[in-house]
């Protein structure tokens, strides 16, 4: 499976002590240049790591977490929101997405995101 048809990645992301944390994302490309967006909490570990360490590696995985492919190098960089990139959310994740907005909307989440572009590390 390559990213291209997943719905999801684990994107691996450093600690200051060395170690990594995996975590499965929805995320979806960006209309050029082979990047990828994701969203998460601005106050979120990933996020956190990501300010210390722009490196990270992704690969396909399933809603779980559970590899189905290859790690591979990439780097990220926080972005700021972007309609157009939610659009491309609903679009990929349809009604899920619709319903998981709705509780973010209600409980105020959604004012607490931070996007998140990750593309292929260069070679």
């Amino acid at each position: 499976m390559t990213l291209h048809n997943a719905k999801y990645f684990s994107l691996r992301t450093q600690k200051r002590d060395g170690s990594y944390v995996d975590t499965p994302v929805w995320f979806v490309s960006a209309s050029k240049g082979g990047a990828h967006h994701v969203f998460a909490n601005i106050n979120s570990g990933k996020v956190k790591r990501i300010r210390n360490f722009a490196t990270v590696h992704i690969a396909v995985c399933d809603w779980r977490g559970g590899l189905l492919g290859p790690w591979q190098p990439a780097c990220a960089e926080l972005v700021p929101e972007s309609v157009s990139i939610y659009a491309a959310f609903q679009a990929k994740y349809g009604m899920v997405y619709r319903v998981f907005e709705f509780f973010s909307r209600l409980l105020g989440k959604h004012k607490e995101r931070q996007m998140i572009c990750v593309s292929h590390a260069p070679t």
